[in-house]
Order: structure tokens, then sequence, then C-alpha cells
């Protein structure tokens, strides 16, 4: 079998392509599996670190108001289907799985114009154009959303790295806070903003790490490479560590009670699948998805929603430490995330793989 995955730019498109292949290769380990990308996304670097064979094709982001830049995207996207649909002959794909993003809309209209079969899969609760597109190609959509309005939609969640899918966080515990510095014994949060942290989120945990302290709880605060935020360092006491970057996201989950963050589709699914209680705090910008991924956890009992602007020294201490310091609350959110998240995400799409190149899908 051999499967060509569009899902490059953010890691949010990235991630749950390279956890389907993970997974495919598990169960065949002579699976042929191809990745697109362009010359600016994080594949460059996430795909070859995974193993997997990259194949570039030319960007063609699509202006967001009308700009001469406008009138190039025709050409433009007509020869990144030419380079995506030479990707799918040199593969030999049995079938295109997309993930959304620029790298999807050539990949699905190369993929309809050789008549390989489609399968989209679509992370968020609004889908993204491209998506929006290739569900007219295809009855193979996969959502992580139950109201999801994409047509023939089926629900599979997000596939997710094992790593993080089989963590067991209470039995990593001490493992992960010693690998961090941190005490075994006292309630721990969890703080971070994505790979290039959050300045707000940062702002806000440095200004309250006073607080953080009086209340007997230590933080691991992953603040960004580019972050300039630092507490005051105290002797003694609970431990405030700081870090750029976490390449071991399982144990920085492993080493918390709670987390707060931001509230991106793979986050939301990543903690939810570990049973991590957080405080979300959505993204100020953008289409209000981020409030939306957050949304259903928080109303199951797995969590706390904050909007960016209401993120406050003040917010943290009145209405975070006194959640912290209450071991049963806690263990009680935790519980009510673990039935949000699903662990199995990537073995149903891969199901989804199958069944499809076996049936010969509708292309």
């Amino acid at each position: 079998m051999r499967v060509v995955l569009a899902g490059g730019g953010t890691a949010g498109h990235i991630e749950p392509a390279l956890a389907l292949a993970d997974a495919l290769r598990r169960n065949d380990p002579n699976v042929g599996i191809t990745c697109l990308g362009t010359e600016r996304g994080l594949e460059n670097r996430l795909v070859p670190q995974r193993g997997y064979e990259l194949a570039l094709i030319p960007p063609v982001p699509l202006p967001r108001t009308l700009t001469p830049q406008l009138l190039t995207v025709p050409g433009r996207l007509r020869g990144a289907i030419n380079a995506a649909a030479n990707v799918l002959d040199q593969a030999r794909a049995d079938v295109l799985v997309g993930f959304g993003g620029y790298v999807a809309t050539p990949g699905y209209l190369a993929a309809r114009k050789r008549k390989v079969p489609i399968i989209v899969h679509e992370a968020n609760p609004k889908p993204g154009l491209a998506n929006k597109l290739g569900a007219r190609f295809t009855d193979h959509v996969a959502v992580s959303h139950t109201d999801s309005p994409l047509p023939n939609a089926r629900f599979v969640g997000i596939p997710l790295r094992r790593e993080i899918a089989a963590l067991d966080r209470l039995a990593m515990g001490d493992k992960a806070r010693s690998y961090f510095g941190l005490l075994p014994d006292l309630p721990t949060l969890l703080i971070f903003g994505g790979s290039q942290g959050a300045r707000s989120l940062n702002r806000a945990a440095v200004a309250a790490a006073p607080a953080f302290r009086q209340a007997g709880i230590q933080v691991l605060h992953i603040v960004g490479p580019k972050n300039t935020e630092e507490p005051a360092q105290t002797a003694g006491g609970p431990q405030y560590v700081t870090i750029p970057y976490c390449d071991r996201m399982d144990l920085a989950y492993a080493a918390a009670d709670m987390a707060m963050c931001r509230a991106g589709a793979m986050t939301c699914a990543e903690l939810a699948a570990v049973a991590l209680p957080a405080v979300y705090v959505p993204l100020p910008i953008g289409n209000g998805e981020q409030r939306l991924n957050a949304e259903p956890i928080v109303a199951g009992g797995g969590g706390l929603l904050v909007d960016d602007a209401e993120l406050t020294p003040e917010w943290i201490a009145y209405s975070l430490l006194p959640v912290l310091a209450d071991p049963a609350r806690v263990a009680h959110m935790s519980e009510a995330a673990g039935r949000m998240g699903r662990r199995d995400a990537d073995v149903a799409l891969a199901q989804m793989v199958y069944e499809v190149v076996r049936g010969g899908g509708r292309a």
C-alpha cells in the first residue's frame, strides 16, 4: 500500500499526519508513505526527524484581501497541482489523506485529476477552505468534533503521537518531576503557549510567581525561545522552573496536575487524552475556533476557560490557585477531561485508510 499525506504548514496539520503514518507503519513496516509539503513549513524539520519521505511543492497561500497578488493565484495553483500530481505518480499512490493547510488544496485537486481516492481529516470545529473543497471530492471524511458541518463526516478524533496517547501520567509522575528538577510532592502547574510561547500567558504567570510560591504550588513554564519574561528567583520554597522549549511534552504532562495554555485543536486533544485538566486561554485573534475547541472540555468539567484579556495575576490568584490547592477538585477535573479524550484516533484513521484502499473509494 502506498499513501500520500498532505498535512504541511503548521504542527496542527503535520502532527496528526505523522501520527497516522506511525500507525500505518506499525501495522505494516513496508507501507509506502510520502508527505507533501512546502519549503516554508515546519514539515521540513518534523517529517525527516520521524523518518518519512518529504516531497516539496510550491506554496500557494490565498490572499485574504483583494490585492494584485490575487491575480497570480490561478497560475501558481496550476503549478502546485501539477507538482502534486507528479508526486502521486512517482509514489504510485493508492490514497491521499489530507489534513488541511496550504498543501492540501493542490493535493486534493491533483488526486481528483489522477483519480486517486481521497480521505479528508478535519481537526477543527470550523473546517478550513481546503478541507471544505476536499470534502466535495470524497465520501470519506474524518472529523474531531461530532457536530462537524462537513458532509459524510465520521468522528475519529485527532491522531496523536504514541508517546502521548499511551502516557500513564500517574505512573510517570515522580520520574517526570525529577527530570525537570521539581519536587515530587507539591501541586504542579504546567504553563505553555505552543512552540513559540505566548506573551500574555508568560506575563501573567511570571507576575503571579510570588502568589504561586506563597500557595505552595510549583510551576513548570515553557516560555518559548524568544521570551524575555523571567521570575525573580528565591532560595527555598516551591520551584518556578522556566525552559525555552520542551521536546518531551509527554514528561511535561506527566509532571503536572494541571495546565494553563492556549486551546489549539492538538493541545485540547492531547490534554484530554492524558486526562490533564487545564485553564484554556484561547488565542484572541482568528475566527474563534480555539474557544470552540475548549468549550466541550470545559462544559464537561475538565477545565476552566478565561479570555486572554482577563488573564491577569489577580485572576490567577483568586480563580486558579484555589483549584490547584484542592486535590479532590483537581482529581474530579482530571476524570472529566479523560472522558472527553480519545487515545486511538490514529488507529481509527488508519482503519479508514485500509477501507478506502480496499474499496477503491470515490476520488
